[in-house]
């Protein structure tokens, strides 16, 4: 499980980008991968999993 920050998140077009609070990459979100509604500056838990064009995250939740 990685922690991070939703950076960027368009809730009408379904994607986004949360960064990785220890690596500071950056990795491409869905919707589908969403478990909790997020929007940009939450703190975020997540898994990766490997998109079309490099790791997505996946299950993201709202940090507690």
């Amino acid at each position: 499980m990685n922690n991070g920050t939703v950076k960027f998140f368009n809730e009408t077009k379904g994607f986004g980008f949360i960064k990785d609070s220890d690596s500071e990459k950056e990795y491409y979100v869905q919707s589908s991968g969403l478990k909790d509604r997020i929007k940009e500056n939450d703190k975020v838990t997540f898994d990766l999993a490997e998109g079309k064009k490099g790791p997505n995250a996946v299950n993201v939740k709202l940090a507690k």
